[in-house]
């Protein structure tokens, strides 16, 4: 049994009974597109879909049943990034904004309000304004913030700490070239941000469950953590974030932003990951370190 709290920002799923120090969040797997947003858009049905961590919900639909509460977005990326800060606004999307210092994501178009999507290919055929921005980010960036923020701090209080798994997935092709030479690439990808976010014995227990279930797994390239990492991960506060990017090849036709016929059996697969992840961060368990 499990409560679940819906609204147009997010959806969030809490079990009867919390009972466990971690949190699961994926900010990234929205996939409500509105049909006014799609109008606007010049990119067709598929194209827009191409940054959503696709059904990356559904990967981790299992953890409240575990007792463990999990956030999910319902609007997506390409609409509103809630993994970037909410003033990481672009100057050559929005209209009247005057150029800040220079910020990497912004300038490649991955700003709060994305002007791309995979590949660079441009959402809009021009600006938007100020003000609709400025809505967006009220009635999305604001909420989902506000609930994940109640989340870790009613965990902390309950149990001491609180962990927070950020789930994503990546393209294939974006760590097709990564790892020695001659080697397989990752198929997980552990992001702490070098230990800023999280304490390594957090991370030891993710990868370790990781790895007994057969996946290769690296820490920190090519993605360490974005802005939730950096803005939730204190881990001298005992408040520790572990970005999570799985290979959407493992589960994902990427071209058309389809299941694989053998979701199912690599669901399972992650369900045994997240039991025995659950089951590490059990009250009693050796306490977190605090780096």
């Amino acid at each position: 049994m499990s409560f679940r709290t819906a609204t147009a920002a997010f959806e969030l799923i809490r079990p009867l009974r919390q009972e466990t120090p971690l949190v699961f969040s994926s900010p990234h797997s929205g996939r409500a597109y509105a049909p006014e947003f799609l109008q606007r858009a010049q990119l067709d049905a598929l194209e827009i879909r191409s940054s959503e961590d696709a059904f990356v919900d559904d990967l981790f639909a299992s953890v409240p049943g575990r007792g463990a509460p999990f956030l999910k977005a319902n609007a997506p990326r390409a609409y509103l990034d809630l993994n970037r800060a909410a003033d990481e606004l672009d100057p050559a999307l929005i209209e009247g904004l005057v150029r800040a210092p220079h910020n990497p994501r912004i300038s490649s178009g991955l700003g709060v309000i994305p002007r791309v999507v995979a590949q660079g290919r441009p959402i809009y055929h021009g600006k938007i304004t100020r003000a609709e921005a400025d809505d967006r980010i009220a009635r999305v960036w604001r909420p989902y913030h506000a609930a994940l923020q109640g989340l870790m701090e009613e965990t902390l209080q309950t149990f001491g700490e609180a962990v927070l798994i950020d789930c994503h997935s990546m393209p294939h092709e974006a760590i097709e070239t990564q790892g020695r030479p001659g080697a397989l690439p990752p198929e997980v990808v552990l992001g702490d941000r070098f230990g800023a976010a999280a304490s390594r014995d957090v991370t030891d227990r993710l990868e370790m469950a990781f790895r007994r279930a057969g996946l290769r797994v690296a820490r920190n390239a090519p993605f360490a953590g974005a802005y939730i990492a950096q803005a939730y991960g204190r881990p001298s506060r005992r408040q520790h974030v572990v970005q999570v990017e799985i290979d959407r090849a493992l589960y994902l036709d990427e071209a058309r932003v389809a299941k694989r016929p053998d979701f199912a059996a690599f669901q399972q697969l992650i369900e045994g990951v997240l039991s025995e992840v659950i089951a590490a961060f059990r009250p009693g368990r050796t306490a977190l370190a605090a780096e």
